[in-house]
């Protein structure tokens, strides 16, 4: 367990470094509360800030002396048990140290060390402060050492299945955007949840924000999933939205009679699978009195036309991450060469399972 590894790694700096703890019980099983004896049951404040404090202390010089995995042990037991406890400010200090102390280690994304990051991912108390410092330090570690420059996307997938489950939408996207196969239906029942409390007319605002991002970053497949799963959900419990089914030979399309907007994005996805930019062009041009009145999507549309269409339009800046940005609340990073037209083949139906 955790706090038992806690308990030798600190019994041995024991003769080194003078301990502050003055529980009641042997060892440090403070860290712990379900697990301690103390009177009441229970363990006092003071006594979570001098553990909080010790492992600071005994990890820094373990990282001083580049013994990385004491030190990433060590902090990794204390975070998760504090948290556990929670304790999540103290809990939160020690991940951060911990993701640092990993950077400096020179070690890999590997099994054992993203096993831990999503354990103390899924600790957090809910609505804790540092643990969307946590993530975006995680996050940046990943990039950095990983083959994924934006950041492993299963990292970004339970992070935002995180944020997602605490009802926090802008950071639940600007993750579950860059997750794994998995991540379109988190994404999807998230804006869902977020849209059931708007006007029923706003259901595309809502779809647009689990569908845009995938297109933006070449992920059809996920975007269509998104956009079904969104559909699906909309069409079971909202019965004051008709719908029609609308089938040829080569396509099935959802119809909203009074959700113009909704019929634009499953069309705008069936002629990104195509690559057809005359559709595309008809698309645009027949639904923009209703796009022009939405007033945030045409940054998004231009990359998108650009993207998958082939259709050049003049930008400055950074295209992708400025659009994401003012999409989703959150700012562009450093710049990166335009895009280029991606070739789509046709998807598979998306699964649901």
């Amino acid at each position: 367990m955790a706090t038992a590894k806690i308990q030798r790694i600190v019994a041995r700096q024991q003769e080194k470094y003078t301990s502050p703890f003055t529980f009641e019980c042997s060892s440090y099983s403070a860290l712990d509360p379900g697990r301690t004896n103390f009177n009441n049951n229970r363990i006092s404040e003071g006594q979570f800030y001098e553990a909080h404090q010790q492992l600071r202390v005994i990890a820094s010089r373990y990282a001083k002396s580049e013994n990385w995995d004491a030190a990433i042990d060590l902090l990794y037991g204390g975070a998760l048990a504090l948290l556990k406890a929670g304790q999540g400010g103290s809990g939160g200090d020690l991940a951060i140290f911990l993701v640092d102390v990993m950077g400096k280690s020179g070690k890999d994304v590997s099994g054992g060390q993203k096993s831990k990051l999503l354990t103390i991912v899924r600790a957090f108390p809910a609505r804790e402060p540092t643990k969307k410092r946590f993530v975006t330090e995680m996050i940046s570690w990943s990039s950095r050492v990983g083959e994924y420059p934006l950041g492993d996307p299963e990292l970004h997938h339970v992070a935002g299945s995180s944020f997602a489950e605490e009802f926090e939408p802008y950071d639940a996207e600007r993750h579950l955007a860059l997750g794994t196969k998995d991540s379109p239906e988190q994404l999807a029942k998230c804006e869902y949840e977020w849209y059931i409390q708007d006007e029923p007319n706003t259901a595309a605002l809502y779809a647009a924000r689990a569908i845009f991002p995938y297109l933006l970053v070449g992920n059809l497949r996920s975007a269509n999933k998104a956009h079904l799963i969104f559909t699906s959900r909309l069409n079971s419990s909202n019965r004051s939205v008709s719908v029609q089914e609308v089938s040829s030979k080569s396509s099935d399309v959802r119809v909203y009679p009074i959700l113009p907007l909704l019929n634009f994005l499953g069309l705008l996805l069936l002629a990104t699978q195509r690559g057809s930019s005359d559709l595309y062009k008809q698309l645009a041009k027949h639904y923009a009195p209703h796009v022009k009145e939405v007033g945030v999507w045409d940054d998004a549309l231009a990359q998108i036309g650009e993207m998958y269409f082939g259709i050049r339009i003049p930008r400055q800046g950074n295209p992708l991450f400025d659009m994401m940005g003012s999409m989703m609340g959150f700012g562009g990073g450093s710049p990166k060469p335009k895009p280029k037209k991606v070739d789509v083949p046709p998807p598979p139906a998306a699964d649901l399972d």
